[in-house]
């Protein structure tokens, strides 16, 4: 992968309300992290724990923040900006399209369209995908081997990487991204233990995303038992994370990487769960709450209340008892030595 981008082009994408300090006037050809880039490449500084790294970075453009101070190399230039992540970010989002970019409008010659499928003219449809009776596909992107059910929509500017299974009747809001291999609308894990055996509960309901929700490689959302399972606009779920049947997050929430959530659990707005946890079915998470990396929830949480540990403690009270846990083999010696003392006072009062 090459690119080449001028100073003045980077300058167009992130915007003119910058500073600069020093020069430079050849183009980046890269981006590497501060210890890494080399000449010709772009750094940034996004971390406050990597600034001492600046001054011995080689990278030729630096996207900083306003408050940095000293002085480039030679041949070396600062861009001083309120956010240089997120400048970073535009300027990666302009690359992507160079590099990645979408594919031309059309329906692939091994694709399958029901004649009762509405598919629009602006949507790109690739190799051997499968789209069922009923379903309506908007201008978005389907790549190779997407199975789209009977009945479901996709809404326009979405984009289903290869092998995505979007269930009957589930509904895909707009600018989705689903990439690969994740499963929308699979049934939701329901059985009644009767006459000796597990018998099947049927999940008539579906699954809905609403816009802007982007969902990782294989992950699971589970359809409905009644109802919809629904994921709010802006919510960013990571790999291989399992919601379960009628599970209702809402907006701009953010679940990471193997998290699990049961079923008929309820999520405010701006929720995030860090990686592995996992909350237990039929409790509320209120808007705001964070629950850490391998919390396991088994009661509901408040509004912006702060989570961690297997019981999930109030997360300063864990780590004050994580703390002080790594003093208890010091407290047991220190203890031992004083019940010691205190069992030799008797005899030196008696031999007295």
């Amino acid at each position: 992968m090459s690119f080449a981008y001028s100073t003045q082009r980077i300058l167009e994408i992130v915007g003119d309300d910058v500073e600069f300090s020093g020069e430079y006037l050849g183009e980046i050809t890269g981006i590497a992290s501060l210890a890494e880039a080399m000449a010709g490449d772009l750094s940034f500084l996004g971390n406050s724990k990597y600034r001492d790294a600046v001054a011995s970075s080689a990278a030729s453009v630096l996207l900083l923040p306003r408050d940095y101070a000293q002085t480039p190399k030679s041949g070396q230039l600062h861009i001083k900006l309120d956010n240089p992540s997120h400048a970073l970010a535009l300027l990666c989002r302009d690359i992507e399209k160079s590099l990645q970019p979408l594919p031309a409008p059309g329906v692939h010659p091994t694709a399958f369209i029901d004649v009762d499928a509405i598919v629009s003219p602006a949507a790109s449809i690739g190799p051997f995908c499968c789209i069922g009776k009923g379903a309506v596909v908007g201008a978005a992107v389907l790549e190779a081997h997407v199975c789209v059910g009977r009945y479901a929509k996709v809404g326009d500017e979405s984009h289903l990487f290869s092998q995505v299974v979007i269930g009957d009747y589930c509904v895909i809001g707009e600018r989705n991204r689903l990439h690969p291999g994740c499963v929308i609308g699979a049934d939701g894990y329901g059985y009644e233990f009767i006459d000796g055996a597990h018998q099947r509960i049927p999940q008539i309901g579906n699954v809905v995303t609403e816009a802007d929700v982007d969902v990782g490689a294989n992950t699971a959302i589970d359809r409905a038992r009644f109802g919809s399972t629904i994921i709010g606009a802006g919510t960013k779920l990571d790999n291989q994370v399992q919601i379960a049947h009628n599970v209702r997050i809402g907006k701009h929430c953010l679940v990471v990487a193997q998290v699990a959530i049961a079923g008929s659990t309820v999520l405010g707005d701006g929720v995030i769960l860090a990686g592995q946890a996992g909350v237990a079915g039929h409790l509320s998470i209120g808007s705001g709450a964070v629950v850490a990396g391998g919390t396991g929830v088994s009661r509901s949480l408040a509004p912006k209340e702060k989570v961690r540990g297997p019981t999930a403690e109030p997360i300063m009270l864990y780590n004050r008892v994580a703390v002080l846990q790594r003093r208890l083999p010091d407290l047991f010696k220190r203890f031992d030595k004083l019940e010691k003392r205190v069992e030799s006072l008797p005899e030196r009062a008696t031999s007295e």
